[in-house]
């Protein structure tokens, strides 16, 4: 039963570590981001999906049927 308990204890020491060791992880992203006022996800190059309008997704539908067009054509004809 003791080696149970030594083992409990050794977990209980490593989570101890493994939580200490993620403070200083929040620690040294919060400084990182406040250096220039943005958020750290812009530092690390998250981007944001470029939005389009409805006009530009018809063109590109439409783009895309004439591609797919093109393709069924040079199938049949072989």
């Amino acid at each position: 039963m003791s080696s149970i308990n030594q083992v409990v204890q050794q977990l209980q020491i490593q989570r101890k570590r493994a939580e200490q060791e993620l403070e200083k992880l929040n620690l040294a992203l919060k400084a990182l981001s406040s250096l220039d006022g943005r958020t750290a996800g812009i530092k690390l190059g998250i981007r944001r999906k470029p939005k389009f309008s409805v006009a530009a997704r018809e063109r590109i539908a439409a783009a895309q049927r004439a591609r797919w067009a093109k393709i069924k054509a040079a199938q049949k004809r072989k």
